[in-house]
């Protein structure tokens, strides 16, 4: 596959390199040729100096046979640009950027892309691993609104329906696996401890989660 990147910052230099590891073939477009140098010394991709706004530019960065574009320079407004440019004018679907100011996210989501904002998300798994590092997150979607948790049942909820400790909005039951087999379950399933449940939820979904565990549990403290 073909994919671009538009910024050779820290994470674009991360991201382009993961790419060609991969096998595919990268192009990265920065306008600072010391940009460059974020790039590990074995990476073999093409390296184009200009602005990515520039029609040239994209060109000489193999625009037309691109499979794939992401946008992470630090500026929002040509990211959003950038990427809105690739999906119209080029035609290619598979686009995500980078939100670097999360007051910014406005800009981006009027254009309908996909982005990620690493201090949004950051800021939240930290937070979530001072609650309570016994609840893992698993799988993040969007920027962290919706994430799928796992933890392992506690004795104390031994043969309870799953129901007497899921919450009723913002949190649902994926799956439970036990002695290395999966199911689905539903609000009536019951567990057994050591059970290793996952579920979906928001920030407040796991927090009233957490806290009904807690009060089954003695002497656990939880900080949701």
């Amino acid at each position: 596959m073909n994919y671009i990147v538009v910024g050779c910052g820290h994470i674009g230099a991360e991201l382009a390199y993961n790419l060609f590891k991969k096998g595919h073939k990268v192009s990265v477009i920065d306008r600072s040729p010391a940009a460059f140098n974020n790039l590990p010394l074995d990476f073999r991709g093409r390296t184009v100096e200009g602005e990515g706004l520039e029609r040239e530019v994209l060109y000489r960065a193999g625009i037309e046979q691109a499979d794939g574009l992401v946008a992470v320079t630090s500026s929002d407004a040509v990211n959003a640009v950038v990427a809105h440019v690739a999906k119209v004018v080029y035609g290619i679907e598979n686009i995500a950027v980078r939100n670097y100011e999360p007051r910014q996210r406005p800009i981006l989501e009027a254009f309908g892309l996909q982005l990620v904002n690493a201090s949004s998300w950051g800021a939240q798994r930290l937070e979530e691993l001072l609650y309570n590092a016994d609840m893992h997150t698993v799988f993040s979607a969007g920027n962290g609104e919706v994430e799928i948790y796992e933890f392992t049942v506690p004795a104390s909820c031994a043969e309870c329906p799953i129901n007497d400790f899921i919450p009723d909005q913002n949190c649902i039951p994926v799956s439970i696996t036990r002695s290395g087999r999966a199911i689905l379950p539903d609000r009536d399933t019951r567990v057994r401890a050591g059970d290793v449940v996952n579920v979906s939820a928001t920030m407040e979904g796991i927090r009233e989660l957490c806290k009904k565990l807690n009060e089954k549990q003695e002497g656990t403290v939880c900080l949701f």
